[in-house]
């Protein structure tokens, strides 16, 4: 078997800055999902789980971002290839990708 095709269940956790974007937090969502459908992923659940104030504010301008967490099942070079096509993406703060148990 090679790596290709070996399928893993993830969880990938997100911080979007939507400030300065004209694009809905919904229509952003979707086009993570397509970008995660790119990548040979299947998408099974997708929680939006609202604004939320920082603990610890990095950025004084940059108080609080959108947190969104995709459950998806893909080959085992998924999050490496999302991560990737997200490298220089604005609207994304913060990627954690982690191996969900099925």
């Amino acid at each position: 078997m090679t790596t290709a095709t070996i399928r893993r269940a993830y969880r990938v956790s997100l911080i979007l800055d939507l400030r300065g974007s004209a694009e809905a937090p919904e229509a952003a969502i979707e086009r993570l999902k397509e970008i995660l459908k790119s990548v040979d992923c299947k998408v099974t659940e997708v929680e939006n789980l609202g604004q939320r104030e920082f603990s610890r504010a990095v950025d004084r301008k940059f108080l609080s971002g959108l947190y969104v967490q995709f459950h998806f099942e893909g080959p085992v070079t998924a999050p490496t290839a999302f991560a990737d096509k997200l490298r220089l993406d604005r609207t994304v703060d913060r990627i954690l990708v982690q191996s969900v148990r099925a």
